[in-house]
């Protein structure tokens, strides 16, 4: 009996238990396993893009700001070594004898103060000294310095950067101030002074510029910095334990913008300036945000694994007869609808026993309706086919109409009748929804000649087209609306006029167009009618171009243009432009 299990004995059931759990199990862990593996290939991608764009992104920031403080030096040094106010000063103070101590200590403060003024300033500059060169191999001597130095300066120790813009860079190296020891920018340029004289200033960036730019915070990973001057050698590495060959990729411009060597990832910045920044990232801090996620995944699994075993184990002891019980319910129902449902001692199995219940009562409803509804639908087929006597009846009568006109020798009666024939045919025939242009004009043709009859012809009409749009396949009853519009509202006692033309545009579109020379209207109404407002569609002029516009949307959606230009007691044109298609192009 349907619903009933047979009993084979205890290891049948023993079996389907068996193959519960096991279904059970692939259930939870296959489609895990799937999208892990799925979801590992494209995390692994999109995290392995991320990073790399994160320190891309970093490194580039920090290169502006190392090339930020190249220009910074630059400007300020140019300053000092190109003003002639001070150059002069400096002049002045060296052609002073050494017994003029008062005239030195006056020149002395004010050079100072200048340099003091620009250090305040611009925070980003450090130690500033004017420099006078030594004998060819010896260091050079300080003659004014903004902050503590040595009396004796060497150049010559300092490691070489760039040359850029007249003047030389040195660094990273420690700074010349104190025993700081923090790393620096520096820039050495000639000082142009009447004399000719060789001096120099000599200028560093502040002492925590460096160490803030290449901060490895900033990254969310440890990264060291390799920076190479430009002559193609390393100026600074910040890893000292960074492998031989890194070391001899990178001063033989083999790692372009990135490469991945010796377990490293290489990023590589090129600056205008002829400098070169490389970031160097281990491969174990690259991964270890993939690392992490990954292990989030096996301990998701394994909790996915246990979760399984257990529910097995609880669908085996407290789901599995009441579902069977519930299956039973279900396919009785096929051989009675009617029938009540009997409950299980589950109250959560009872609720859907229950719903099951209120869905059998809702079908029975259903099918009763649908019964309901196919005797209604006999009825409407029967008024669909009344409602298309109408029609007919119409055309009978008028044909009646204008064969008695003839008859009687009333030609302007059998003219009449004939146009409104051929007017009511066109509009309410079973003609194709879609027509050609030609089409379209015999049809507006006929309808200017009834309305000019009707209003005793006060109003004059023109139609022109080119020949090539004649064949253009159009939607049915596109231009009556308006030319109904513009006789409505467009013509006046001093006798309208109506144009149609119609164009071929860029071999691609046509291009129709409604004109009067009626009383027009402002812009902000010309505009008003265009939009969706209700309210705008009770005017007679609304509901036309309401249904033109619904028309041109359902048909060449946003393809097609339609614009309204009117001037007040000028006249108003109305234009549409839409796509050449052909018949078979349109799905009605």
């Amino acid at each position: 009996m349907p619903g009933h299990p047979v009993n084979h004995g205890p290891i049948a059931a023993r079996s389907l238990r068996r193959t519960l759990v096991i279904y059970l199990m692939l259930g939870c862990l296959l489609p895990l396993v799937l999208v892990g593996v799925l979801t590992y290939s494209s995390i692994y991608s999109i995290l392995s893009n991320k990073i790399k764009s994160g320190i891309s992104a970093t490194l580039m920031q920090e290169a502006a700001n190392l090339e930020n403080a190249v220009i910074n030096l630059d400007l300020a040094t140019k300053q000092f070594a190109l003003d002639d106010q001070i150059s002069k000063e400096v002049s002045d103070y060296l052609s002073l004898q050494d017994s003029q101590v008062f005239n030195k200590a006056q020149i002395m403060a004010s050079i100072k103060e200048r340099m003091n003024l620009a250090a305040f300033t611009n925070p980003y500059l450090g130690l500033t000294a004017y420099l006078e060169p030594g004998e060819p191999g010896n260091a050079e001597s300080v003659l004014f310095a903004n902050l503590d130095i040595g009396k004796t300066f060497s150049s010559s120790t300092l490691p070489e950067f760039i040359h850029y813009n007249g003047a030389d860079y040195f660094g990273p190296h420690p700074t010349q101030y104190g025993s700081r020891g923090s790393l620096v920018l520096s820039a050495m340029r000639a000082v142009r002074v009447p004399d000719n004289r060789p001096l120099f200033i000599y200028m560093e960036t502040h002492y925590r510029l460096i160490d803030n730019i290449l901060n490895k915070q900033s990254y969310g990973m440890k990264v060291s910095h390799v920076l190479v001057n430009g002559n193609n050698k390393t100026a600074y590495v910040e890893d000292p334990e960074l492998p031989q060959n890194i070391r001899d990729a990178i001063s033989q411009n083999k790692i372009g913008d990135y490469r991945f060597l010796s377990s490293r990832h290489l990023f590589r910045y090129a600056s205008s300036q002829g400098w070169e920044l490389i970031g160097v990232v281990h491969n174990s801090n690259f991964n270890s945000e993939i690392v992490a996620w990954l292990r989030t995944m096996i301990l998701v699994a394994l909790s996915t694994l246990i979760f399984a075993v257990l529910l097995a184990w609880l669908i085996l002891r407290h789901i599995y007869r009441p579902l069977h019980k519930v299956n039973v319910e279900i396919v009785s129902m096929v051989e009675n609808r009617s029938s009540q449902v009997s409950y299980t001692n589950v109250q959560e199995f009872n609720f859907v026993l229950e719903n099951f219940q209120d869905m059998k009562d809702q079908i029975n409803q259903l099918i009763h309706t649908v019964e309901t509804n196919e005797k209604e639908k006999g009825r409407f087929e029967v008024e669909k086919l009344l409602s298309q006597i109408n029609p007919h009846f119409l055309h009978n009568t008028l044909n009646t109409v204008q064969w008695l006109a003839r008859m009687n020798g009333q030609q302007d009666i059998d003219k009449l009748v004939t146009l409104l024939i051929k007017v009511l045919h066109y509009n309410l025939g079973k003609k194709s929804l879609i027509v050609t242009v030609a089409d379209e004009i015999d049809a507006l043709r006929n309808y200017m000649d009834l309305q000019r009859i009707r209003y005793d012809y006060e109003f004059h009409y023109s139609l022109d087209s080119d020949d090539e749009a004649l064949h253009v396949a159009v939607p049915r009853f596109l231009l009556q609306p308006l030319v109904e519009n513009a006789i409505y509202h467009g013509t006046g006692d001093r006798g309208g006029k109506v144009a149609v033309t119609i164009r071929i545009k860029d071999d691609s579109w046509v291009m129709l167009r409604v004109e009067d020379n009626g009383t027009g209207m402002d812009q902000e109404t010309a505009e008003w009618l265009l939009t969706d407002d209700e309210a705008g569609k009770k005017r007679g002029l609304g509901i036309g171009l309401s249904y033109v516009h619904r028309m041109l949307k359902r048909y060449y959606g946003d393809q097609m243009k339609l614009g309204i230009e009117s001037e007040q007691n000028v006249g108003t044109v109305i234009t549409i432009q839409i796509p050449i298609r052909r018949m078979e192009e349109f799905d009605d």
